[in-house]
C-alpha cells in the first residue's frame, strides 16, 4: 500500500528573494561551471545546501555537510526559508519545449511518501545504483537532516488523481519560475483536507516506480534503517524518518519525456577500428553511413530504424556505422536475461559490445574509467571527431512501457538508462525532519 502524506514544506519567503535565484537544478546535474553561476546568483541559493563547495581545512568538524546544515538553520533563523502554517499537498507542473520543438506541460503533485524496502513491493527501482553517490548523500541527510530535493516517482492511473488537484491550478500558483533552459516551473499549495484525502485514497494501490532519485531513495532507505536501529524498541512507524519527499507522476502524462543517454569511450590501451568491426559483426548487421552526418540525422536515423528492433549508432573519428538486426549470438552472449532485458538496446550496448567486444569489465563501466555518459549527441560526435575519445555510441531512449516492465518484474536496466526531462527544481519546497 503506498502511503501519501501531505506536510508544512518549508519554502523561499518569496519577499526576500527572487526564486529564479535560490533554486537549481537537482545535485546530480550540477556542473562545476553551473556550481559557480549558483553561487554568483544568491548568497541563499541552494547550492550552498546540496553540493556545497569544499575549502582548504576541511574536516571532520567543519566541511561541506556541516556549512550545509548551518546554512539551513540560519536562513530559517534569518527569515530566508519559512516553514507553511497547514499540512499540504503541492500541485507542480511544468511547461517545457523538448529537444524536438514540441511544447509539452508535465504535471504532478508533491507529498510525502513512506519509505519502503524494495521487497514490500511498494516502491520498484529500474536502475542500478553506485556506493559512492549514497555515501555522499548520507552524510548530507545526517548532517542537514532535512530533504531539500524531491524524489521522482511514477504512478499509474486514468487521470483520477490530476483531476482532484485540478481546482487548485486553477488559482494563482505559490511559486511561479522559468529556469535556466526555459522550463517554466508553478506550484499550488493544496490545503484543503477533502482533496488531500482523495488523493491519498487513490494512491493507496499504486505501485511506484522510480524515474529520477534511485541513490536518494536508497539513502533515504539507509537513514531511516540507522534511525530505527537508534530508537530500538521505541521505534515509532510515523517517525519523521520513516518518510521521504517525493514528486509523484502518472505513467499516462502525456507530457512525460524520456531523453537517450548516449556512452563515448575514450582512453582504451589499443582500439582498432577493423578489429571492433570484425567483433561486432558477429552480433549485428552493420551499414556504413555518411561520416559527417550531425545530431539531427542521427536522431532520424535512430528512430527510423528503431521501429523495427535494435539501433546503435557508432561513431569513430571518420566513420559511422548503424548496427541493427540483433543476430542470434546477441540473445545468447545474453542467456542470463530475461526476454525483456535482452530486447533493450542499452543492455545489448553494455553487455554484447561495451563488455563483450570492448572488454570493459562491468567495475570499469561502474566507475567511468573509459565510459562517460553524454545527453547532446553532438557533444558526443564532437568528443571523437576531435580525437578525445575512442568511439561513441548513440542510441534511442527506452520507453516509458519498458521502464515500468522492467521495475515491476523486479529487474534493473544499466546505469544510466533513462533520462527523464525536464529535471524537477530543487529548492522549491524542503521536508525537514526536525
Amino acid at each position: 500500500m503506498a502511503e501519501i502524506l501531505p506536510f508544512q514544506a518549508i519554502r523561499y519567503n518569496l519577499d526576500r528573494v527572487a526564486p529564479s535565484e535560490v533554486v537549481t537544478q537537482p545535485y546530480d546535474k550540477i556542473s562545476p561551471a553551473m556550481q559557480d553561476r549558483y553561487y554568483d546568483a544568491n548568497p541563499y541559493n541552494l547550492v550552498r545546501v546540496i553540493l556545497g563547495r569544499r575549502e582548504a581545512g576541511d574536516g571532520p568538524t567543519r566541511n561541506v555537510y556541516t556549512r550545509a546544515a548551518d546554512f539551513g538553520k540560519q536562513w530559517v533563523a534569518e527569515g530566508i526559508l519559512k516553514q507553511d502554517t497547514q499540512p499540504s499537498l503541492y500541485a507542480y507542473s511544468q511547461q517545457f519545449t523538448g529537444p524536438a520543438g514540441r511544447h509539452s506541460e508535465r504535471r504532478g503533485f508533491i507529498g510525502l511518501g513512506r519509505v519502503e524496502d524494495y521487497s514490500a513491493k511498494v516502491v520498484f527501482r529500474h536502475e542500478q545504483t553506485l556506493a559512492k553517490p549514497k555515501a555522499d548523500r548520507l552524510d548530507l541527510l545526517r548532517a542537514t537532516r532535512a530533504h531539500y530535493e524531491q524524489l521522482f516517482l511514477l504512478y499509474e492511473d486514468r487521470g483520477a488523481i490530476d483531476s482532484a488537484l485540478d481546482p487548485a491550478r486553477k488559482k494563482a500558483p505559490s511559486i511561479d519560475v522559468t529556469d535556466e533552459y526555459g522550463v517554466v516551473h508553478r506550484v499550488w499549495q493544496v490545503s484543503d483536507a477533502s482533496v488531500i484525502s482523495a488523493v491519498q485514497r487513490k494512491m493507496r494501490d499504486q505501485k511506484l516506480v522510480i524515474a529520477d532519485g534511485h541513490h536518494r531513495y536508497e539513502t533515504a532507505l539507509n537513514f531511516r534503517d540507522e534511525c530505527r536501529r537508534a530508537a530500538g524498541t521505541n521505534c515509532d512507524p510515523r517517525a519523521p524518518y520513516e518518510f521521504v519527499m517525493m514528486t509523484f507522476v502518472n505513467m499516462n502524462d502525456p507530457g512525460l519525456l524520456i531523453l537517450p543517454t548516449h556512452r563515448v569511450v575514450h582512453s582504451l590501451e589499443s582500439f582498432r577500428v577493423d578489429d571492433f568491426l570484425a567483433a561486432a559483426e558477429r552480433f549485428f548487421s552493420i551499414e556504413e553511413l555518411d561520416a559527417g552526418l550531425d545530431a539531427s540525422r542521427t536522431a532520424e536515423i535512430l528512430c527510423e530504424r528503431g521501429n523495427h528492433g535494435t539501433a546503435l549508432l557508432a561513431v569513430i573519428k571518420d566513420r559511422a556505422l548503424l548496427l541493427h538486426s540483433a543476430k542470434p549470438a546477441v540473445f545468447d552472449c545474453m542467456a542470463g536475461f530475461s526476454t525483456r532485458q535482452q530486447e533493450l538496446d542499452v543492455v545489448q550496448l553494455h553487455k554484447v559490445l561495451l563488455e563483450g567486444v570492448l572488454k570493459l569489465t562491468p567495475e570499469s563501466i561502474r566507475d567511468q574509467q573509459n565510459l562517460s555518459y553524454v545527453r547532446e549527441a553532438a557533444r558526443a560526435l564532437a568528443q571523437v571527431r576531435k580525437g578525445a575519445a575512442d568511439i561513441a555510441f548513440l542510441m534511442n531512449p527506452c520507453k516509458v512501457r519498458q521502464v515500468r516492465e522492467i521495475a515491476l518484474s523486479g529487474e534493473v536496466m544499466p546505469q544510466k538508462s533513462t533520462d527523464f526531462y525536464p529535471k524537477l527544481l530543487s529548492g522549491l519546497t524542503v521536508y525537514a525532519l526536525d
